[in-house]
């Protein structure tokens, strides 16, 4: 009991230091995980062991194939040519943001898309002459719902592909469905709350429009290239049941044939610049406190209590599965909740003693901290890059602004999310 006191204590010390960022994130899951071997709770052994090093591996390669497709101006004409689809309009073009983050999200993830579009809709709000904050807002919603959809979308569905025997294909049937539902009431819902609020003068519209985007595209040799692997690497996620690779392994081939071919001589900078260690690490930190969790007993005893609640009767579970992890998710950073999650529904997949019972509590924590990331600034790890990427530029999103529409999209998420997963499954 004292361990998993001293385990309880290092694991919220380390949630209080990430949620108001008084130290930078990866420091504080590094300091947590090393706290819990130095203080014995668990060996440096066991401690290295509980990293998961097909999430990391993952990640790595992922940013390696977006290093190289930033390189061919591909997504920069995306957004302009999106832009002059909405003849300048600013709902049109939010709308059309929201809808182009969603998609690219689902295959690129949700924070490598926020750092991709955030920068190009700063520059489209400019040339109009708007406040670019509700754009940035609902961009952040769409790249968490767009990263519920599939395995690669968003860190916690990482988190859970690779802790679980479901592949691509699984999270695509499964996940997809209520997220396109979600997407198509996001946009009414975008138009509700914004539909008298921006307006453009004639003259910023046609500034805009008189942008020749092609001239966007740097390199068209590497971009037939990078587009065709990108197809090959979605195609092989597909196929990942049949093929029997690693979605690590299929990541990795990608970025570092991509890295040969484009910028083999300049391998520092890409790692230096373009890798964010910041979160690899913190990756690596955060396994390494929820093992001291897992081997002090204090995930059982939480499995023990969910069991307690429900039954053991899956509907309920799923319920409470769902629901909790939304609201949790949308307080705390939805990475570390799901880390702790994994091996409590690991432990109920025992308790219940049925795996076919278990697959709709395992959508439910998906779609959960996915979706519910969007409640407040700090629930998911694209919200506070955003904030960020914002902040540099001249524009404070402060918590309330964020939070009163977060929580809208949120809410009417998970409703949605309910009616799926008690129509589908049960």
């Amino acid at each position: 009991m004292t361990l998993m006191l001293i385990a309880l204590a290092i694991f919220g010390v380390t949630y209080l230091l990430i949620i108001t960022e008084w130290i930078n994130k990866m420091l504080a899951a590094l300091m947590g995980g090393f706290a819990i071997v130095l203080t014995g709770i668990v060996h440096q052994e066991i401690a290295f062991a509980a990293i998961d090093w097909n999430v990391i591996f993952f990640l790595i390669g992922m940013m390696l194939v977006i290093s190289v497709m930033r390189q061919t101006g591909l997504f920069m004409y995306l957004a302009i040519k999106i832009a002059k689809l909405a003849k300048g309009r600013p709902l049109g073009i939010m709308v059309l943001m929201y809808l182009l983050t969603t998609f690219i999200s689902a295959f690129m993830g949700s924070v490598t898309t926020i750092m991709i579009l955030v920068p190009i809709v700063l520059l489209i709000a400019s040339e109009l002459k708007l406040t670019p904050i509700p754009f940035i807002i609902t961009m952040v919603i769409a790249s968490n719902a767009g990263g519920a959809a599939t395995m690669i979308g968003d860190p916690p569905n990482i988190l859970i592909g690779s802790a679980t025997d479901y592949n691509f294909m699984d999270f695509l049937l499964n996940l997809t469905p209520p997220v396109l539902v979600i997407t198509v009431t996001s946009v009414g819902l975008i138009w509700l709350l914004y539909r008298k609020g921006m307006h453009v003068s004639n003259e910023n519209r046609a500034k805009l429009m008189g942008y020749n985007e092609q001239s966007l595209i740097k390199n068209k040799k590497l971009l037939r290239i990078s587009l065709v692997t990108l197809a090959l690497m979605l195609t092989a996620f597909s196929l990942q049941g049949v093929l029997h690779i690693e979605t690590a392994t299929i990541a990795m081939t990608a970025g570092l044939f991509l890295l040969v071919i484009s910028d083999r001589k300049k391998v520092e900078h890409i790692l230096a610049n373009d890798i964010d260690w910041v979160t690899i690490f913190f990756f690596m930190g955060l396994f390494m406190i929820v093992e001291s969790l897992v081997a002090t007993g204090f995930i059982n005893m939480i499995a023990t209590g969910i069991m307690n609640i429900t039954h053991g009767e899956p509907r309920s579970t799923s319920m409470v599965i769902l629901w909790v992890s939304g609201v949790f998710s949308a307080v705390i950073d939805n990475v570390p909740f799901v880390a702790a999650m994994i091996p409590v529904l690991e432990r109920l997949g025992i308790l219940i003693n049925n795996p076919n019972a278990m697959h709709p509590i395992w959508w439910s924590l998906a779609l959960g901290t996915c979706l519910g990331g969007n409640g407040t600034l700090i629930g998911a790890s694209a919200n506070i890059v955003a904030v960020g990427i914002a902040n540099r530029n001249g524009f404070h999103i402060s918590f309330k602004e964020y939070t009163k529409i977060g929580a809208i999209f949120t809410l009417l998420a998970i409703i949605i999310s309910t009616g799926y997963i008690l129509l589908r499954y049960y």
